[in-house]
């Protein structure tokens, strides 16, 4: 099989289209179309069905997708691990975590690294759901849970802890809680959605104190960032982290004696990376930062 058609075909499966594919790989989008057309006609099926809206593959199309995606993952690791003989730590590194820590703390202290490590292309990869290190989705990631995949290498970084915050124009409006129990009365904003949480147990501010059902939450918003966004609109109170409110004027937190439970963040990257410098450097640097840094 011709490798620089099937390199085509996998980026055209990436993209979705043959002008996006063209964008990326710097060719026609007619030169790209010729590649699909002639590997098709050398496989004798059809890899792509074409619409209005784009391509999707074909059954066959997927089978293959599967094998040139193995292919291609297999020489990045190859090309990376050549790249590790030399002194200066280079490369691409991919940093998953969470939208809220990589929009707030993350990018306020990795100007640094990028500085220190110009050879390091670093991409953050911001999802609360949890992306696969062994397929290569990401080479680290900073989480707020134990990791569940296998063949994990694992490092404790720090605990954080959620405390409960208001606007100063909702807390005039409905006044500041002076207990647990207050909570029954107030407008609370949750995560909701639990199964694809970044903490477990995130929800706790509608069940601290009861021993019943939980407290009615007067909004679910899936993204903790968002929560904050809601709460400086002075919807409600929400359980949020310290780093993430550091900064709100408009922000203040009640009930100072209660906090949730401690949530631990691991530093996570697959055994095969195991000897990489660049993840080495970054680990190193991450965890001076946050020894400097209040959570």
């Amino acid at each position: 099989m011709d490798w620089d058609k099937l390199r085509i075909f996998h980026m055209v499966a990436e993209s979705g289209s043959f002008t996006k594919a063209g964008e990326r790989l710097n060719l026609s989008q007619s030169a790209v179309s010729r590649q699909i057309r002639g590997l098709e006609e050398e496989l004798k099926v059809a890899l792509f069905h074409r619409h209005a809206r784009g391509l999707t593959l074909t059954q066959e199309g997927e089978l293959l997708f599967q094998t040139a995606e193995d292919v291609v993952n297999r020489i990045r690791r190859t090309e990376q691990q050549l790249l590790e003989g030399h002194e200066t730590p280079q490369g691409e590194l991919r940093i998953a975590t969470t939208l809220s820590f990589g929009s707030t703390w993350m990018t306020h202290h990795i100007r640094e690294f990028l500085e220190l490590y110009p050879d390091i292309d670093v991409q953050l990869l911001l999802s609360d759901s949890d992306l696969d290190l062994a397929q290569r989705e990401a080479d680290v990631a900073i989480l707020f849970h134990p990791p569940e995949q296998a063949d994990l290498i694992q490092r404790p970084l720090m605990s954080v802890r959620q405390y409960i915050y208001g606007s100063t124009d909702y807390l005039a409006r409905r006044g500041e809680p002076r207990s647990v129990d207050d909570l029954d009365h107030h407008n609370l904003i949750i995560y909701g959605t639990t199964a694809t949480a970044p903490l477990r147990n995130i929800d706790w501010i509608v069940q601290i104190g009861r021993t019943g059902p939980p407290r009615r939450a007067a909004l679910k918003i899936n993204n903790i960032y968002g929560a904050l966004q809601a709460v400086k609109a002075g919807i409600g109170l929400a359980a949020l982290p310290e780093y993430l409110v550091r900064g709100s004027a408009n922000l203040v937190r009640v009930l100072d004696d209660v906090a949730s439970p401690a949530f631990k963040a691991y530093f996570v990257y697959h055994e095969e990376q195991r000897h990489a410098k660049r993840i080495h450097v970054f680990r190193d640097y991450l965890i001076k930062q946050i020894s400097e840094s209040r959570f």
